[in-house]
């Protein structure tokens, strides 16, 4: 794609300020899945989006099967982004399969990132000796099968386990990502995502980690936050959500929790609030991935 790639892969940089930070949406997905705590961030920091290639928002002719076979070549696409806009500096926020792309990256370029902010990531997905990753190989083979059958009847099974709590217009926006993409494509990626096996590498990360969790994910064990911190090369930290899902940033859960009445320690301190300015009311997703987020600038 060359020069063309910031424009099919729809880069923007919104917001003002010193600070950057990269958001990567997850398998499934597209920035919209950002929509909802970018305003927390706009006002102080210079934030960069992006579609992975993959995405059914971006033109599925540049989806290159020759090229995508594995990971590689989606870091070369994040790094090209940065390198493009003159990024010297970043805090990289990924989620799912963009968390491994991050991981990659910066063992490529460590000088780039100043912290990686993981969100459901997974070095394996398959079970293995001594390692529990969620899922068989039989298991996967079934999923792969389910996909190939019946692409709108895998979807509407899978966007309620991978949403987790029982919130329907989230199920409804991410059955709308899925079916955007190119149903050959999901699969292709699909069996590339499943077959990942980064353990070996994890050593290799010096970057600070901040690795988030949610308590009940279909796609990650919650064990496998704890695998990341005790294998990851660099200082890491875990934070553990106490929800469901494996979509925490997803615009919909935020305003169900937002709107659900829950509460969460911190919120009489009126976070996202400013001086002078109404709080954003934050809910308890914004609570624990905006705000959390928000203290992954400190290079302590």
């Amino acid at each position: 794609m060359g020069h063309s790639l910031l424009e099919a892969l729809n880069v923007r940089v919104v917001g003002s300020g010193d600070r950057i930070l990269v958001l990567a949406h997850g398998f499934g997905t597209d920035q919209s899945a950002w929509q909802r705590i970018l305003p927390f961030f706009v006002r102080d920091h210079r934030v960069v989006l992006y579609d992975l290639v993959c995405a059914g928002s971006v033109n599925p002719d540049y989806f290159d099967f020759r090229r995508y076979t594995t990971l590689d070549a989606y870091v070369d696409d994040l790094l090209y982004i940065l390198d493009a806009l003159r990024i010297e500096r970043c805090t990289y926020v990924g989620h799912s399969i963009s968390a491994t792309i991050g991981i990659l990256a910066s063992i490529r370029r460590p000088e780039l990132f100043t912290k990686l902010v993981l969100i459901g990531a997974s070095p394996r997905f398959l079970n293995d000796k001594n390692y529990h990753g969620g899922f068989e190989q039989s298991e996967i083979e079934k999923v792969f099968s389910a996909m190939e059958a019946n692409y709108a009847a895998w979807v509407n099974g899978f966007a309620p386990l991978a949403v987790g709590a029982d919130v329907p217009e989230a199920v409804r926006e991410f059955s709308r990502t899925l079916f955007n993409m190119r149903p050959d494509i999901t699969l292709f990626v699909s069996r590339t995502v499943f077959n990942i096996d980064l353990r070996g590498v994890l050593g290799l990360v010096r970057v600070p980690c901040s690795i988030i969790q949610t308590a009940k994910d279909v796609s990650v064990p919650a064990s496998v936050a704890t695998y990341l911190k005790n294998h990851l090369g660099g200082r890491s930290t875990v934070h553990m959500l106490d929800i469901e899902g494996h979509l925490p940033t997803s615009p919909p859960l935020i305003c169900w929790r937002r709107n659900s009445g829950e509460r969460c320690p911190g919120d009489d301190e009126g976070i996202g609030r400013k001086e002078g300015k109404k709080s954003f009311n934050w809910g308890i997703m914004d609570r624990h991935v905006a705000n959390i987020c928000g203290l992954f600038f400190s290079p302590k």
